[in-house]
């Protein structure tokens, strides 16, 4: 008696691969391209294009942030409060005591990092639920955003910020803003990092289970705080962007962009690799939710609107991303057995 073999064919399975993993990719294209026969006076331009990869790029590095504790399943939720603290200790450092700007950028830098790393002591230490522990430190962070700026923007003199410092935002290269640059180079270096050194496998393999992590001997705690320290450190980026964008300091700002990074890299899980967060998956994301709010506001949107197709939008990844990781953990349960020829060929 032969043992049955899964109803899906090879083929079968093949194409839902492949719509799993370049599904988001595909949609990007496609909302680009009606987007473009919607508007095309508009929508397919240079200065449009030009205008989003500058308006996106601080919301897709902070989604690359958000993703690096998620591939722990870990979840920084002091992120929007730390990016309005890194601004603002930025322009802090440089108009009011009159730090060199690229020391002060360094120092802030520093800072996320130190951060982050409070933030996976307490969670691996005091075992508290990322969530609960993250939204704890971030009412920490506000607070001193508060007690710096006392409620106040900080506002540049007569003579403004140092245009080397400006242009770390406003230069352009090969013709695009720079910033867009920055979110090509870390994404390349943490697909670097997530998928082809042992880092990256040892933080995959702590998120998909944390006991088999501990019997196989990887340090659970220890990684877990490399995770987060590398979301305080690209935060610490993020925020001297944001100063350098905006020119002064605002202590409310940060806020606003937590559900976008959220959005982006839950939404990310679900491509290039289904089921668990991926640098490339997450920018195809940011570029989709780029694609979309630059579209829907050129048609005239009103203000609320971009709240509400982010929470949908959000509601919708957590929903995908739960079923690509059921899907990839069904389809390993389920793989028919390999018949003699198959696995010689593999072996081979």
């Amino acid at each position: 008696m032969t043992t049955p073999r899964s109803p899906r064919s090879p083929l079968a399975r093949r194409i839902g691969h492949l719509v799993g993993a370049y599904g988001l990719l595909a949609l990007t294209a496609l909302l680009f391209l009606a987007f473009s026969l919607a508007l095309p006076d508009t929508f397919p331009t240079l200065d449009n294009i030009s205008a989003v990869l500058s308006n996106q790029s601080i919301p897709a590095i902070l989604a690359l942030g958000a993703m690096i504790p998620i591939v722990t399943r870990k979840f920084d939720l002091s992120i929007g409060y730390g990016l309005g603290l890194a601004h603002v200790m930025t322009m802090q450092l440089i108009v009011n005591e009159a730090w060199s700007w690229p020391l002060a950028c360094l120092v802030v830098i520093l800072g996320g990092t130190v951060f982050g790393i409070f933030n996976g002591v307490v969670v691996e230490f005091a075992r508290i639920d990322s969530f609960i522990a993250t939204l704890g430190t971030g009412s920490i962070l506000y607070a001193l955003t508060g007690w710096i700026t006392n409620g106040a923007r900080i506002v540049p003199g007569p003579h403004g910020l140092p245009a080397a410092f400006t242009d770390i935002y406003d230069a352009r290269f090969l013709g695009l803003p720079v910033p867009a640059f920055y979110v090509l180079a870390l994404t390349a270096v943490l697909w670097l990092l997530l998928e082809r050194l042992p880092l990256g496998r040892y933080l995959y393999v702590i998120g998909s289970n944390p006991r088999t992590a501990d019997l196989v001997g990887i340090p659970t705690r220890r990684y877990v705080i490399y995770a987060f320290a590398g979301s305080g450190l690209v935060v610490g980026i993020a925020g001297v962007l944001l100063a350098a964008q905006q020119r002064i300091g605002n202590p409310s700002v940060g806020l606003d962009y937590l559900l976008p990074a959220f959005v982006g890299a839950l939404l990310g899980s679900t491509a290039i690799r289904p089921g668990r967060p991926n640098a490339l998956g997450t920018l195809v994301a940011v570029t989709v939710l780029a694609i979309g709010l630059a579209g829907i506001g050129q048609f005239g949107a009103q203000f609320w609107v971009t709240p509400l197709f982010n929470g949908v939008t959000l509601l919708i990844a957590v929903g995908m991303a739960g079923y690509a990781a059921r899907r990839q953990l069904r389809l390993r349960r389920t793989e028919p057995p390999r018949t003699p020829h198959e696995m010689s060929k593999a072996a081979s």
